[in-house]
């Protein structure tokens, strides 16, 4: 029989990345690796219009100094600059609600070291419409609106995903950037361990009536902790951790009776205090992909890792993947690899794991030693913050972290 007869004919690939998830991580990556001048064709179920509302809904993120670097290198950072407000200063205190602060403190301050703000404040709003307006600008990204992924399959030579819609993509590697619950994860039989804190999240924004002066606190009290973290003009976004118990009975309240529970932790040193925007829940965990490889597919932020918000690295651990990810494969096409060898994730996943496991035992640490009561816990815990506020090297090198400048930085998060 002729040799040619038996061979597969396999028609040309869609594109050369597929990104399931349009958040914040997935359109990161997007960017990124159009700039390295792959294909990508990105993926997300909710409709365009939607995504780009320009009302505040009461969601922002803290950005390290790192991922400011990030979205100035994909071409993001002038959309959300005039609307980012820079953390000059964070304040860490320990204490109860309506007994104020413990005398001891950590105090960071962004002049202590030369590269500038610790990081920046910016509105979701503002985020996802700049990384959805440079996609549209952008002739290597396809995005695909009020789509979802019903099955996706991987061979030698190619992954590919079929939609709801019936439609199928073919690409060279398959992104997952879909959340804890992350189907591309599911589907390629990546397994998750982690647990839950019994904690959940009570998300919203307040104005003041006093300056903020760029100062971000975290107050840690017996049942989680409060953080305050400064938005433009006279407004703060809160982010309250308390039992699931307590955060259900906070989330059925109005809006005054809300306030007149807030006022204690929040306590009075910028006035009155009022909502803006809508509040929000969710239940805070640990959860950790066993894997963040298989067969042709990387998973990258929350769908690698949820991490508790007690350090606000969430969405900075998810863009130090994305930078990450972009590099190896940007390094591996240039060396004429397949970029979806597994050796060539497996570089991915070797920079990456270390790192976020680390980061997830010391959120997870620092979340057990501080939500509890205990006055021995509670004492040490006090001498040990005004211990590193005393001494200037461990001061630094906490602002360095908080920063995001510590470790094997990708080439996007370097200067």
């Amino acid at each position: 029989m002729d040799n040619l007869a038996c061979r597969v004919i396999l028609r040309p690939m869609d594109t050369d990345i597929i990104i399931v998830g349009g958040g914040l991580n997935g359109p990161a990556l997007a960017l990124a690796a159009a700039q390295a001048g792959f294909a990508v064709t990105i993926i997300d179920s909710l409709p365009i219009d939607r995504r780009k509302r320009p009302d505040f809904d009461g969601r922002s993120y803290a950005l390290a100094l790192s991922s400011k670097r990030l979205l100035q290198g994909i071409g993001v950072w002038d959309a959300v600059a005039d609307d980012a407000q820079p953390m000059l200063e964070i304040k860490v205190t320990d204490g109860r609600a309506g007994e104020g602060p413990s005398p001891w403190m950590l105090h960071f301050d962004h002049a202590e070291i030369e590269e500038g703000p610790m990081g920046f404040m910016v509105e979701d709003r503002h985020l996802r419409r700049a990384f959805l307006d440079a996609m549209a600008a952008e002739p290597l990204i396809t995005q695909l609106s009020k789509e979802t992924v019903v099955s996706q399959m991987v061979d030698q030579a190619r992954a590919s995903v079929t939609l709801a819609s019936g439609k199928v993509i073919t690409g060279q590697v398959l992104i997952g950037s879909d959340g804890r619950r992350s189907g591309t994860a599911e589907r390629a039989g990546i397994k998750r361990t982690g647990w839950g804190y019994g904690q959940t999240a009570v998300v919203c924004a307040v104005a003041h009536e006093k300056p903020h002066g760029g100062i971000a606190h975290q107050f840690f009290m017996p049942a989680g902790p409060l953080a305050i973290l400064p938005l433009t003009e006279n407004r703060s976004s809160i982010v309250w951790s308390e039992t699931d118990a307590r955060a259900a009975e906070l989330a059925a309240m109005n809006d005054a009776d809300f306030l007149e529970a807030l006022r204690p932790a929040f306590g009075s040193f910028l006035g009155e205090i009022s909502l803006t925007g809508a509040r929000f829940t969710y239940p805070l965990g640990l959860t950790l992909a066993d894997s963040f490889i298989a067969d042709r597919v990387a998973l990258v932020g929350d769908a690698a890792h949820g991490l508790h918000p007690i350090a606000g690295q969430g969405l900075n651990a998810g863009l130090r993947d994305v930078a990450a990810l972009a590099q190896v494969l940007s390094e591996a096409h240039a060396r004429g690899e397949d970029i979806g060898n597994p050796q060539v994730l497996g570089r991915y996943q070797q920079w990456r794991r270390f790192d976020t496991t680390t980061l997830a035992i010391a959120t997870d640490t620092f979340n057990r030693l501080f939500s509890n009561d205990n006055p021995l816990l509670r004492g040490l815990r006090d001498l040990g913050m005004g211990a590193v506020n005393a001494v200037p090297a461990l001061r630094r090198n906490f602002i360095r972290e908080a920063a995001g400048l510590t470790g094997d930085l990708p080439d996007l998060m370097r200067e």
